[in-house]
């Protein structure tokens, strides 16, 4: 697997080729979630890319799968920092203009903060149980995780994905339940994310509530949103055929025209 050496890290990504590519469809960009990696995405990217007839780009950031650990907590403003500036940076690097950035969880509010504050194109957003604005549910939910990693499997299971364990699930988790936290809210970027944007939740999520896709709705501009029953936090994984379909019909009637 490549890596690339972005903000002074050492970062794995994999380009996806579609088995049909389409004539001057954008690139996606996939951003993974707290503890996901470029591997815990699976087969997905391959089907978003078959069904789009798009190219896509898929990569572990910081702390994350084969890319360089962290070397210190994770502050409030991690998700800025990884919009703003790695982001931009790995953008410019692989040489990819104006992305269709799909997002899970994280990946999703560092969506919604690239779009919106980085002043660089995007051709439009997919995001699924992104988080604006933190709330009970998902500091209680990240509490039980750490429980989990502590006196169950879950370590093992992250293990397999990360080659530095502990650096990936204690930057996520410790800075989620640090009371500075509590206030990490990113509505301020709503009004100015102008490009089109499907918003997906999962009405089972153990992370956040819809509250958390109506504010995109309601703030920005031009967003289409889609709630799944019988879906947890992770739509991909959860209801994989609804969010293909879904994808494909936004892109479709929304960018490819």
């Amino acid at each position: 697997m490549p890596f690339a050496n972005i903000a002074g890290s050492r970062l794995e990504y994999v380009r996806v080729v579609p088995a049909r590519a389409i004539r001057n469809r954008p690139q996606i960009v996939f951003l993974h979630e707290g503890l996901g990696s470029v591997s815990l995405w699976k087969e997905f990217p391959q089907r978003i890319a078959d069904a789009a007839g798009s190219a896509v780009v898929v990569y572990s950031r910081r702390g994350y799968g084969d890319s360089d650990p962290i070397t210190a907590p994770r502050a409030v403003r991690y998700m800025h920092d990884e919009a703003l500036i790695v982001l931009p940076e790995l953008l410019d690097r692989l040489e990819i203009e104006r992305p269709v950035l799909f997002g899970h969880s994280d990946g999703g509010s560092i969506a919604l903060i690239h779009a919106g504050g980085s002043g660089r194109p995007v051709a439009g957003l997919i995001v699924l149980a992104p988080h604006v604005l933190v709330e009970d549910l998902s500091v209680a939910s990240i509490a039980e995780a750490k429980v989990a990693y502590e006196t169950t499997d879950l370590k093992e299971r992250l293990a397999r994905r990360h080659a530095n364990v502990e650096s990936a699930f204690r930057g996520w988790n410790d800075i989620w339940l640090h009371p500075d936290f509590r206030a990490w809210n990113i509505e301020e970027y709503l009004p100015k994310v102008t490009v089109p944007v499907l918003a997906i939740q999962g009405e089972l999520d153990e992370y956040g509530t819809m509250d958390q896709i109506d504010r995109i709705a309601r703030q920005a501009p031009d967003v289409e949103t889609l709630k799944l029953a019988d879906c947890a936090h992770s739509p991909h994984r959860d209801q994989p055929d609804a969010v293909v379909a879904a994808t494909v019909d936004f892109l479709a009637r929304r960018l490819h025209r």
